[in-house]
């Protein structure tokens, strides 16, 4: 273990990452980039960009196909940022997802000698020495790797994730050139979904850099398949890596057999209950949230597996969430506070102000004492309230809204006028935010792509246990609150 995970200061055990360094792209590399961008999303966006000269105003979810269209054409890391939209329904609406759901898996083929190079390398010698079989058609095809399903000369059956060859320099010169493409998605369709896609943008170019050395998924995957061993969940697992296969850019990992947690026409010829199965894995992701302040992050319908055996595979570890002592504490606070403490409204609220600063208050246009009400009215429904009412998108958009009455805005607004206001009006809040000495990033970071999980498990919840609330069993959160570290915020520190 002592191999596999660090303890921070808190003595939090924590999965080793090491984010990849990219490469710089060349002057000449971003230039053609550039312009297969440019040709890719003028030819896509064409019909659009004439509508809205046309009409200036276009329905909320018209610009998701040719956006759609054009990250699959562009591949790599586009697809990467179209997985996000299909798998947050609550954030983006249900028939945007929709049509983004065939982001999740359907990545650009790798030819098979190209394959074979880069697991020869990663090996040291021929593929044959170490596997018997090797499939040449791909089981998965995702964005920045693609898997084939082999068997070891010893039988067992594996999965092997394979970097795509050059997908360093690609994804570091798509994050030079990404947010000009999701500006012009702006300003031509005017759709507030586009304005939502800038606005993760930041949390996406720090999370990809881990997913590009999958040693950082192996130390991972060792973590969480130890740390199952001290929770009685045993509905929930995780496939075993060998390490001794296993490199920078190949990952040998136990085949699991499964399909995607939301394919319900296929889970019901499993024949069996699901509805245990999910409760499960909603509880073993929070408690692991709770507990060590570690989180699968990147849990989109793709990599939750749904076994014939009635067990959920929880796969592709590339991203894990590590909450710093301020937001793994302003969570945790969070769960008591749904569980019935008034106390810790007070907590959230001041962790809250404490983190944002003055952006907060001036962009609220509130007090303090009226910033806890706003914020424990906003938040305590969604924690209390059974997963088919719950909107987890309508508290995310809640201070933006805020700031848009205080403002005079509407932010109903759909028009490229509208959408620019509120673009401007959130560079504004982040230049106030940067001279009153910045927001915590740590806390930003770690709250965001936590929230972003949050969403996918809306969806299942809503899909499941539409009935329950996210801490209905309250006897579960407990035990695993008080086998938790005690913490304070930094602010309460001696």
């Amino acid at each position: 273990m002592a191999d596999d995970v660090t303890l921070d200061a808190d003595g939090l055990a924590r999965p080793v990452v090491f984010p990849r360094r990219l490469p710089t792209p060349s002057r000449a590399r971003l230039t053609r980039r550039a312009t297969q961008i440019f040709r890719v999303a003028n030819r896509n966006f064409a019909p659009l960009i004439w509508k809205t000269a046309r009409h200036r105003s276009l329905p909320d979810d018209e610009f998701a196909a040719p956006l759609r269209h054009t990250f699959e054409e562009l591949g790599g890391t586009f697809m990467k940022f179209g997985q996000l939209v299909g798998s947050a329904p609550s954030m983006f609406g249900d028939a945007v997802a929709q049509e983004f759901r065939s982001c999740l898996d359907t990545g650009a083929p790798v030819p098979i000698g190209k394959i074979r190079n880069v697991v020869e390398e990663s090996l040291g010698g021929p593929m044959e020495t170490t596997f018997a079989e090797f499939d040449e058609d791909p089981i998965g095809r995702a964005s920045i790797a693609v898997v084939h399903r082999a068997r070891l000369h010893d039988g067992r059956e594996v999965a092997v994730k394979v970097l795509r060859p050059g997908i360093e320099l690609q994804v570091a010169t798509d994050l030079d050139l990404f947010e000009p493409l999701l500006d012009m998605a702006a300003r031509h369709t005017g759709d507030a979904n586009a304005g939502s896609l800038l606005q993760m943008f930041d949390g996406f170019r720090i999370q990809i850099g881990e997913e590009l050395d999958l040693r950082n998924e192996l130390r991972a995957m060792v973590n969480y398949r130890q740390l199952l061993h001290q929770v009685d969940l045993p509905l929930v697992m995780v496939p075993q890596p060998h390490p001794e296969f296993s490199g920078m850019k190949v990952l040998v990992m136990e085949f699991l057999d499964g399909v995607p947690v939301d394919d319900l026409e296929r889970i019901t010829e499993y024949g069996y209950d699901p509805v245990p199965v999910v409760d499960q894995l909603v509880k073993g992701f929070l408690m692991t949230a709770i507990r060590w302040g570690t989180f699968h992050g990147d849990v989109h319908a793709g990599n939750l597996l749904l076994m014939p055996d009635g067990r959920v595979g929880v796969i592709d570890w590339g991203i894990v969430g590590r909450l710093d002592r301020d937001s793994h504490f302003f969570f945790r606070r969070l769960c008591e506070a749904a569980l019935g403490d008034d106390a810790a409204w007070k907590d959230i609220a001041e962790l809250i102000i404490a983190n944002y600063g003055q952006v907060i208050r001036e962009g609220l246009k509130m007090t303090d004492e009226e910033i806890a009400i706003f914020v424990r009215a906003t938040i305590e429904p969604v924690v209390t309230a059974p997963f088919g009412q719950v909107s987890l998108s309508a508290m995310v958009n809640a201070p933006m809204e805020q700031v848009a009455t205080a403002r005079g805005m509407e932010l109903t607004d759909r028009s490229m006028r509208g959408l620019f206001r509120r673009i401007r009006e959130q560079r504004k809040l982040r230049g106030m935010a940067e001279s009153h000495g910045g927001i915590n990033s740590d806390f930003d970071r770690g709250t965001f792509l936590l929230g972003k999980q949050l969403m996918y498990f809306e969806r299942y919840g809503k899909m499941y246990l539409a009935d329950k609330g996210i801490f209905s069993d309250r006897e579960f959160f407990e035990k695993a609150l008080a086998e938790s570290p005690v913490l304070v915020a930094h602010s309460d520190r001696p």
